[in-house]
């Protein structure tokens, strides 16, 4: 029998407006105080007494993905996307703080030279590539697209024939995956700059979280590799190197971490790619273990966007959305479950707390 969740109220200090301040950050002692004083208010236990793991897991929310004032802005068709998505993450956070144990957010993490970075590439001419187009092996045979000899040396020895393999090889193996073709976005969450911090507004709902209820502040980083996409938190997307040497690894502590938990919560940015590509690879591991396990993955629909790039002609040059909404459909159908933040989790099916 399903246990009676106590849905709490939203604290007196929270203000939607800061899911649109790129400057919000709250003040992590003064929270900590009033996280105490609200969990004995309301009754509220340490998470090491629960005895069903609830797991949210937030996807990239970074100021660079969340904001206008961002690189890399997920606006989502609305213009309104990610600052929405920030506004009811954090609500549900707080209206469900009793009985969720666990929260962590993935960090997307990179420098200044990344493979899907325009300073990465040069063209025939030796000038930078241009943000929000493909490179194909093609391109790179044609000499439309070529490794920026000026990477080879601290990334390879100078060794500019093996870094043009590489590539040529990274962009046959994406092809051969099917999943993405090599795509340059605009420098983001370089680690150290403001971009790659949480947006305010969740910070505070996953610190509040924390301190009221005694449990971690987890994190999980990815996407410093300079030679491999990382949309995922589980997995980069390319594991080995042309010569046949390992290039990464997959991320398998997390990975368990996520199967041994009662019920997994997924939301953050951007649905149509960090958010897809990790739940596709915990689909993959969870089918190849016992299909079943499925049913145990809530994603919060509303509380995630697609990529959208603006034509300045008040439509877009390239929209996201259709791709993310097939893989949503593709999640339900092998049995994860579609919700919104603001449905009650006591209705949710198949979540079964207590």
């Amino acid at each position: 029998m399903k246990t009676q969740v106590k849905e709490l109220p939203l604290p007196a200090f929270y203000r939607p407006s800061h899911a649109g301040t790129f400057g919000y950050s709250p003040n992590a002692g003064k929270l900590q105080t009033e996280a105490v004083a609200w969990a004995a208010q309301h009754g509220i236990t340490s998470a090491a007494t629960d005895t069903f793991n609830l797991h949210l897991l937030l996807i990239d929310v970074q100021k660079d993905f969340c904001f206008p004032e961002g690189s890399l802005y997920v606006a989502g068709r609305s213009g309104q996307g990610a600052i929405d998505d920030s506004r009811r993450i954090a609500e549900f956070v707080y209206r469900n703080l009793g009985v969720l144990s666990n929260v962590t957010t993935t960090l997307d993490t990179h420098f200044a030279y990344q493979i899907f970075f325009p300073s990465f590439w040069v063209d025939e001419n030796g000038q930078m590539l241009t943000p929000y187009r493909e490179v194909t092996r093609e391109q790179i045979e044609r000499g439309q697209a070529r490794p920026n000899p000026a990477v080879a040396k601290w990334l390879c020895g100078g060794n500019y024939p093996w870094l043009l393999k590489q590539v040529k090889y990274y962009c046959d193996e994406l092809e051969r995956a099917g999943k993405y073709t090599l795509y340059l976005w605009p420098p983001h969450c370089l680690l150290g700059s403001d971009g790659h911090a949480l947006a305010g507004v969740v910070q505070e709902a996953r610190l509040f979280q924390a301190f009221a209820r005694g449990a971690q502040s987890w994190c999980e980083v990815k996407g410093g590799n300079p030679l491999t996409e990382n949309y995922s938190v589980l997995r980069p997307e390319v594991l080995a190197r042309h010569d046949g040497q390992p290039l990464a690894q997959r991320n398998t502590q997390f990975l368990k971490t996520l199967l041994t938990a009662d019920a997994v919560v997924i939301a953050g940015q951007a649905a149509s790619h960090c958010v897809k590509s990790s739940i596709d690879d915990l689909l993959s591991e969870i089918v190849a273990q016992d299909a079943a396990l499925a049913r145990k993955v809530y994603l919060l629909t509303d509380c995630m966007s697609s990529v959208t790039v603006p034509d300045g002609k008040g439509g877009f040059a390239a929209d996201f959305t259709p791709q993310a909404e097939a893989a949503l459909q593709r999640f339900a159908s092998a049995g994860m479950h579609l919700v919104k933040s603001t449905d009650p989790i006591a209705g949710w099916t198949d979540l079964r707390i207590g």
